[in-house]
């Protein structure tokens, strides 16, 4: 038996997506076990387990419903974790069968966002035993050094730490895409896998490209001022409005959501759509689209006015 565990949050239109492609490439027994928002509970009877009990954390989700399964199922039976706006868009199982008969853990690692060296929740599998074992935990904490020589943690960060604790390998799927209408979003790891990224929230998409724009920002006059402010209470009000860096990304999410609307439309009503993304010479909608990665202009974002 295979158990899936999956958390969708805010919206539940990613639930038949993600069904859909699960029943189409899970090619042995499996159950979904997911964690919705109140407001899903109609959907609740689509999945074997199903629970709305208020959780802020994604990652702590996660960890909990891994446990959960980890429990009730054989110690050599899969767990497989998967992002509510993820989904295999091929066979996944010969290879997540030959690949855990050598590592105890199989996940995405996004190399593309700034050299993370976590395993990331978008897609991962493992064993109802090893999760145990470890404990598992997604949440972030353990840190790493990125590129530019900062300490950096991110969800999936504990996880990583334990790993590198006890000297195991894990095997890490990577991005594959040859056409990338985005550096980030849109991605599929080893052709088997599709993540859409800021399926379920507004975001300014991945944290490289970013920097040297909000190192200026932070620089500004109200970038200056925002930083010596709270980030509780009254003021911490104001400085969300006046924060230069918070309304660039703002501003960034909701060009880039547009975008997003646009893939998402095509995945309804293309089951073949992520042959774009690994198949140059296809052509096709996602190769005419390029989502924004930075703004050119940002000068209305820092003005001392």
């Amino acid at each position: 038996m295979i158990h899936v565990a999956t958390v969708h949050w805010r919206s539940d239109r990613w639930i038949d997506v993600q069904l859909r492609y699960l029943r189409e490439n899970v090619e042995e027994p499996y159950r979904v076990y997911a964690w919705l928002d109140s407001g899903m509970r109609d959907r609740a009877h689509e999945f074997h387990y199903a629970t709305d009990v208020p959780v802020e954390q994604h990652e702590l989700k996660l960890t909990l419903l891994g446990d959960l399964v980890a429990y009730a199922a054989d110690p050599d039976e899969v767990i497989m974790f998967i992002d509510g706006d993820a989904f295999p868009v091929a066979p996944i199982m010969p290879f997540l069968r030959s690949k855990l008969a050598r590592y105890p853990l199989v996940a995405v690692r996004r190399d593309e966002n700034n050299g993370d060296r976590q395993p990331h929740p978008c897609f991962c599998a493992t064993t109802a035993g090893f999760w145990r074992q470890l404990p598992g935990d997604w949440r972030r904490g353990h840190t790493w050094t990125n590129p530019q020589g900062k300490e950096v943690t991110d969800v999936g960060g504990n996880l990583l730490g334990l790993l590198e604790g006890a000297g195991l390998e894990w095997y890490p799927m990577l991005r594959t895409n040859k056409v990338n209408p985005h550096p980030l979003q849109f991605g599929v790891y080893e052709d088997l896998v599709y993540h859409h990224g800021g399926g379920f929230r507004l975001t300014a998409g991945g944290r490289l490209w970013r920097a040297a724009v909000e190192d200026r920002l932070e620089g500004t006059l109200r970038g200056r001022l925002a930083g010596r402010l709270p980030r509780e209470g009254r003021v911490g009000r104001v400085r969300k409005i006046i924060d230069p860096v918070r309304r660039y990304r703002r501003t960034l999410g909701g060009e880039l959501a547009r975008v997003n609307e646009q893939v998402f439309e095509l995945i309804q009503r293309d089951e073949g759509f992520y042959l774009q993304l690994i198949e140059p010479d296809r052509g096709g909608e996602l190769a005419r689209i390029k989502a924004p990665v930075l703004l050119g202009d940002t000068e209305n974002l820092s003005a001392t006015r």
